[in-house]
């Protein structure tokens, strides 16, 4: 009877010793840490800003290309109507003459 008694008892803690949550379990095979997990998508936003500050640059970057060239065009455009054409020489990679 006695020992009944302590068996009845020591049930319940039996019950708790097992997870409550299964998936919560680093011993099952596809368990995420979830420190890493959030590095993992604090990284991930931090990927995401910074690609979108590049596509900013190069958007920026290529238009002011874009108008450089059109103030160039409009410049040579300006002088061949005034007669003011001149050759300009070709750079010389290779060195030669």
């Amino acid at each position: 009877m006695k020992r009944l008694l302590i068996l009845a008892v020591l049930i319940p803690f039996a019950a708790l010793a097992q997870p409550l949550n299964t998936m919560n379990n680093p011993n099952q095979q596809g368990y995420v840490i979830p420190s890493q997990q959030r590095m993992q998508t604090e990284m991930m936003s931090q990927q995401q800003q910074q690609k979108g500050m590049l596509n900013q640059q190069l958007k920026t970057q290529t238009q002011m290309q874009q108008q450089s060239l059109q103030n160039q065009m409009n410049a040579n455009t300006q002088r061949v109507q005034q007669g003011q054409v001149r050759e300009q020489p070709l750079p010389n990679k290779n060195g030669g003459m």
